[in-house]
């Protein structure tokens, strides 16, 4: 009884992944894509001939997982799918068509929430708790001396004159003379904003501007100011757009607080660690059921957040290892929201317009024509040629890019999402382990060549030595 305890602790500290390798047979394939292989021997080779692949499980999963997308599209292509029909568009294309829902969502919201009429825009001049104003400044840095500060307080009050007397001509002084480049474009403008939003000096001496007022000079950290608050009929259109953004900004603020408290938008205590895990893994992750947030009426797990990193910038999932716990936690609150949005979108019944699908097929047949042409499995390359013409060409391409010799394009992450659903595919970790084992020894096996070359002779610069020693006639 105790050699059996003993060879089962023996098993347990060999850890996981040798036992099972230990009860299955030894594969030789890694991975599959309907009825084509990816060899063990044939994945050490690619990777083991190529320095760019990291001798490290993840990396050959990872490129093991490239090799079935490209499988699955070829033989796609091959078989004479049509990639192109509105099905395989609007999947392939899911974060565009989720992006563009959620406007068309947003519009119908803000439809009856943020309608500005003029009575409306006339009465929130009137009540001044958002206000328009321009100012010209003559830029001081933090740093000038006293004869500099001295020379711009001059400038500033030679104009100051003309400036009161400009009335709507105020825009054009600005543009003139204004040292702010953000916005002496705009004739001064800066925006329709609220209290609290400038430097108390600037604040103190604009909000006691009537419309059509303007302020002697004012001194800020930025240099001096001459600040006008123009009268409405001058700024209606352009008061009206600020007034509106600033509405939709606090509308959609609110909704989004609302919801999380309704549906109770929640990451379990674990979730940073998980997040950071499954960043340095996505392939082992794509499948992963483990709770990231619970919320009323569901949960958001591993799977899912892989599926919408996807659908971001890279640079997102890039971040996650190194961000706190509340970085995460809150990252993951703004992700379920926007899911719960668009599960909204749809049961509101929103549909794509004509121009939406529009755009949404320009920029997927742009990917697929690329996508074509990089592999060189374009219907119009392959003919009647068949799946392993089509195969070989995948697997040169592959070769090529992990080589450097040719740029690397992959398959659209939603693109070969959607190819996987509708075919058989799989990747075997133990042969994923096998290969690594090869690819090491032919790395080692190269590396011990060049090490054990003969050096080679690196010629002198300059032009070939000329030969002076003398010769006889006739030699």
């Amino acid at each position: 009884m105790r050699r059996l305890s003993l060879a089962l602790l023996t098993l347990t500290l060999a850890g996981c992944d040798a036992l099972r390798d230990a009860f299955s047979a030894r594969p030789d394939a890694v991975a599959r894509a309907n009825d084509q292989t990816l060899s063990v021997d044939r994945l050490a080779d690619l990777a083991g001939n190529s320095k760019q692949v990291p001798l490290d499980p993840i990396a050959f999963g990872r490129l093991a997982h490239v090799w079935v997308d490209y499988a699955l599209f070829a033989q796609a292509v091959a078989a004479g799918q049509d990639l192109r029909d509105s099905v395989t568009t609007a999947a392939a294309m899911w974060p565009l068509v989720s992006q563009l829902k959620w406007e068309r969502f947003h519009d119908r919201l803000l439809a009856t929430q943020v309608d500005l009429g003029v009575p409306r825009v006339d009465s929130a001049y009137d009540a001044g708790e958002a206000r328009l104003f321009q100012h010209i400044l003559f830029q001081v840095p933090s740093s000038a001396a006293p004869p500099m500060d001295a020379q711009k307080r001059r400038q500033a009050e030679q104009l100051l004159p003309r400036a009161k007397a400009a009335g709507a001509r105020f825009s054009q002084l600005a543009e003139r003379y204004s040292e702010d480049p953000g916005s002496k474009v705009q004739g001064g403008a800066l925006g329709v904003t609220e209290r609290g939003q400038f430097v108390p000096a600037f604040e103190d001496a604009a909000w006691q501007l009537a419309p059509g007022g303007v302020s002697d000079l004012v001194k800020s950290p930025f240099g001096y100011h001459i600040i006008r608050r123009p009268p409405l009929s001058e700024v209606r259109t352009a008061f009206s757009t600020g007034l509106q953004e600033r509405l939709m900004y606090r509308f959609d603020s609110l909704y989004l607080d609302s919801l999380t408290i309704k549906r109770r938008i929640e990451p379990v205590s674990r979730a940073p660690a998980l997040v950071r895990a499954a960043t340095q893994d996505m392939d082992g992750a794509r499948s992963s059921g483990r709770v990231l947030v619970r919320y009323r009426g569901g949960s958001f797990q591993v799977r899912d957040l892989v599926r919408w990193l996807a659908a971001l910038d890279p640079q997102v999932a890039q971040a996650l290892p190194t961000a706190t716990d509340e970085q995460i936690a809150q990252f993951l609150k703004v992700v379920v929201q926007r899911q719960l949005l668009l599960e909204q979108a749809d049961s509101a019944g929103i549909t794509l317009t004509s121009d939406d699908w529009g755009l949404l097929r320009v920029q997927h047949d742009s990917a697929i024509a690329i996508l074509g042409a990089v592999v060189g499995v374009t219907p119009q390359a392959l003919h009647d040629s068949g799946v392993s013409v089509a195969m070989a060409r995948v697997d040169d391409y592959l070769s090529r890019a992990v080589r450097g010799q040719a740029r690397f394009f992959p398959i659209p992450p939603f693109l070969g999402e959607t190819l996987r659903a509708r075919n058989s595919w799989s990747v075997d970790q133990a042969g994923v382990r096998r290969a690594l084992e090869r690819a090491k020894e032919i790395r080692a096996t190269a590396d011990s060549a060049g090490a054990g070359a003969a050096p080679r002779m690196t010629p002198a610069p300059g032009p070939a030595p000329v030969d002076t020693t003398p010769r006889r006639r006739g030699q």
